[in-house]
């Protein structure tokens, strides 16, 4: 979702006077009503239709879907993109009941999405990352996007107070962010690791270390905060996504896996160190407009799709290396590999 957000603020851009809707799943609708540039978020009740199921009712589900379908369509869309490009997605787009339907053609049209589209375009090359997909779905219809510029996301003013008034007063500081979903584990850097960054943070530049946790994460937090010997400490815990664009906005530097959150600090501008092992470094990089460091282990097998429980790509990647990066983007050395 973060990384569409470009994108979106490219359509408003070349039609302010169209009404832009944004359909998305609850975890992320907070953050996307923050945005000055949307009309209306409009919420898809996947924990509702997933309580039924797992209930048996099938009568509750079929109605509770029926109407909400019943209300998208009755919006009566002009036209639909369908940037996320899987079977899910296309099959909304279709039951908006839109006439102008456009998605990916294959391979970013995935799952069969193509065909409920009524305009496929293809998007070349085939590796790009999804800033560069997403862009190309934008000039097929023939926009042309401004240059990137940071941020692209909007901090709603409130969520930084809030989070201000839970640091307190805090010198400059940098955010380790361990946590990753919790089906790729095999993405996460050490805990260790994470602590000797903050140990070597601390003794050049001089700068301590929050280390900010999502739901679940807070042992992760805890082990990387016990290996760092003092340097660093917990961040206040946040309340959706809005709190944690404006933690990471009130960063000096950013360090953290492959993740959602590591997207929302290049978005809100705050310099990156992003620590790749199993995923794609083309197709995930961050925000270009954000000065970015991008720190890999030297393994013969990385990238891969699946990771591992070994996960030797991240357990390689030298701590020393990663200071190094954090100290050359706040010397201002820029983005760079």
């Amino acid at each position: 979702m973060v990384r569409l957000l470009p994108a979106a603020r490219e359509v408003r851009r070349a039609w302010p006077r169209a009404r832009l809707a944004w359909l998305v799943e609850p975890p992320s609708a907070d953050l996307l009503r923050a945005q000055e540039f949307l009309d209306e978020v409009l919420v898809f009740p996947r924990p509702q239709l997933a309580r039924q199921l797992r209930r048996l009712d099938l009568r509750g589900l079929v109605a509770e879907l029926g109407c909400w379908l019943r209300e998208l369509r009755g919006r009566r869309f002009d036209l639909v993109l369908d940037f996320h490009g899987i079977l899910k997605s296309g099959l909304l787009a279709r039951a908006t009941g839109a006439p102008l339907r456009v998605g990916y053609a294959p391979p970013f049209g995935r799952e069969g999405s193509w065909l409920f589209a009524t305009r496929r375009l293809h998007v070349e090359p085939a590796h790009l990352s999804r800033f560069e997909r997403n862009e190309g779905l934008l000039l097929g219809l023939g926009l042309a996007p401004a240059p990137p510029a940071a941020p692209a996301l909007r901090v709603p003013p409130d969520a930084l107070e809030r989070v201000r008034a839970a640091l307190g007063p805090l010198p400059p500081f940098a955010l380790l962010h361990p946590g990753t979903s919790p089906g790729t584990p095999h993405k996460r850097y050490p805990a260790a690791g994470l602590g000797s960054v903050a140990r070597l943070l601390a003794r050049e530049p001089g700068l301590a270390s929050l280390v900010s946790y999502g739901p679940g994460e807070r042992p992760l937090a805890e082990a990387v905060v016990a290996a760092s010997g003092g340097t660093a400490r917990l961040a206040p815990a946040t309340a959706g996504l809005c709190e944690l664009a404006a933690l990471c906005a009130l960063a000096r530097l950013y360090v953290g896996p492959d993740t959602g959150p590591m997207h929302i600090a290049s978005l809100v501008g705050t310099p990156v160190v992003q620590l790749l092992g199993p995923t794609d470094p083309v197709e995930n990089r961050p925000w270009p407009a954000t000065p970015t460091r991008t720190v890999r282990g030297p393994v013969g097998c990385s990238p891969c799709r699946r990771g591992c429980a070994a996960a030797l790509c991240m357990r390689v990647i030298a701590p020393a290396d990663v200071a190094a990066s954090a100290r050359a983007l706040l010397a201002g050395a820029g983005a760079g590999w």
